[in-house]
């Protein structure tokens, strides 16, 4: 972004678009309060200055003709206090978007630029409320599907993992005082080798491995804990798929091999958002369209974090049936045996025999029967003894400048051991300070800041 648009006054609408109880136009910058005051006639008069965080009830008007346009209410926040540090005016009115637009038409008229997605996040961010870190977190707020996903953004909105973050970079600084203490200082303290300096070294690099690691557990909370509902052809997967949903979402017919591709919907059980996925059964394909489905199926299977593994319990199992199970042997599964509406032929026990303390269910997909049941045990098999914590790391930006961070300290460490000079190690400290100026925006190109704020809403 061009920084001098820092001068500006910028205009949007905040709410999503379509027809909505109610809209909200946000300004920001130096102008905010006169462009709004040609937009906004208050019901009382005012007199002196505008009040400051309160709700003015009025209407909004063509400043230019006078025409009413709609009622709303008027916000005034003035700078510092602001989401952007900047004066902020915020008006509610009803969510028509011809109102919303004219509105938007209006105040650029009045002088305001239509504001770029993500520019008001951005001017918090340019202006020292927030870090980069914690602007992430507000698009992963916007974003959040679950219970689970705002409380891991909020906390890192209100600072959590920046703090982390904020401590591992006073290890590092204090370590980079003490071997250039060494390293100044040589005849007088030996500051920058020993034991001392060993294990300050060790413990940035835990923490920052620590944080690298807890991505997985931020993936899974960010975009969903990927579930593939696996078998052979025609043992109920797709039905299966439409039951848990609660929805005729894919196309279930008496035919084997009627999925060829796959299907993907997000699934909120128990608090966890699961990615389910409905695929092509897994056997030998009789044509080329097949074999594609059932090799993109088995890749889909081997890429998920879980597996609901199906099996035809009205049918006597075969030797292609339990070279199937084996095949899962290992993974995060629960063991389906579904149409149990009919009479049962499967032998269990052998079955059960090769998965052993395997989760296992009777299910009827069809009528629904343990279909409650199996949403309700799919967090606690999937994603077992996950706690929450506010500084999990949700972003892959985050996860590889953390592991960046681990690699420099490491080569500081062994820079360190194999007696290299301080100078040496100094560099590979000075390198993982850099990496964590780039994680916090300390440190950020137009391209990574294009990067982070592009993905934002206008409005936002």
């Amino acid at each position: 972004m061009d920084r001098a648009r820092l001068q500006d006054t910028i205009i949007a609408v905040s709410t999503p678009p379509g027809i909505g109880g109610l809209g909200v136009l946000r300004l920001s910058g130096p102008d905010s309060l006169a462009i709004a005051r040609h937009l906004f006639v208050p019901a009382k008069t005012i007199t002196g200055s505008f009040p400051s965080r309160t709700a003015v009830f009025g209407k909004v008007v063509d400043g230019g003709t006078g025409r009413v346009l709609d009622e709303a209410f008027m916000t005034f926040f003035p700078a510092p206090r602001s989401y952007t540090r900047e004066d902020v005016v915020e008006i509610s009115c009803h969510g028509s978007p011809a109102v919303l637009e004219e509105t938007v038409r209006l105040g650029v008229a009045a002088g305001a630029k239509p504001a770029l997605p993500g520019e008001f996040t951005l001017r918090a961010y340019f202006r020292g409320r927030i870090d980069i870190l914690q602007a992430e977190a507000v698009q992963s707020l916007i974003q959040a599907e679950t219970l689970e996903q705002a409380q891991a953004a909020i906390g890192q909105v209100r600072g959590s993992l920046s703090r982390s973050v904020s401590r591992l970079r006073e290890k590092l600084v204090d370590l980079m005082a003490r071997i250039e203490a060494g390293i100044e200082f040589s005849d007088e303290v030996n500051a920058g080798s020993g034991p001392e300096i060993r294990n300050l070294i060790l413990d940035g690099r835990e923490t920052a491995g620590k944080l690298a690691a807890s991505y997985e557990t931020g993936r899974a909370i960010r975009d969903g804990i990927r579930v593939a509902i696996a078998g052979r052809p025609n043992v109920g997967k797709s039905t299966l798929f439409n039951a848990l949903l609660g929805r005729e979402r894919a196309i279930v017919t008496p035919y084997p091999g009627t999925t060829r591709d796959f299907l993907s919907e997000r699934l909120a059980v128990g608090g966890t958002n699961i990615v389910l996925t409905d695929m092509a059964g897994l056997a030998k394909a009789r044509d080329p369209l097949e074999g594609e489905g059932v090799k993109r199926g088995r890749v889909l299977a081997d890429e998920a974090d879980g597996i609901l593994l199906i099996l035809d319990a009205s049918r006597p199992d075969t030797e292609d049936d339990r070279r199937l199970v084996e095949g899962f042997r290992g993974r995060k599964l629960i063991l389906l045996f579904n149409k149990i509406d009919l009479p049962v032929k499967i032998g269990r026990r052998r079955i059960l025999s090769l998965l052993p303390g395997a989760t296992h269910l009777d299910v009827s997909a069809l009528r629904g029967d343990g279909v409650g049941e199996l949403k309700e045990i799919m967090s606690g098999v999937f994603a077992p003894g996950r706690k929450f914590s506010e500084d999990v790391v949700l972003h892959l930006r985050q996860k590889l400048l953390l592991e960046e961070i681990e690699r420099a300290l490491g080569r500081a460490l062994e820079r360190l051991d194999s007696g290299f000079s301080d100078e040496i190690t100094a560099e590979e400290v000075r390198a993982a300070l850099d990496h964590v100026g780039r994680l916090t925006g300390e440190v950020a190109s137009d391209e990574i800041l294009d990067a982070v704020f592009g993905r934002f809403c206008v409005g936002k």
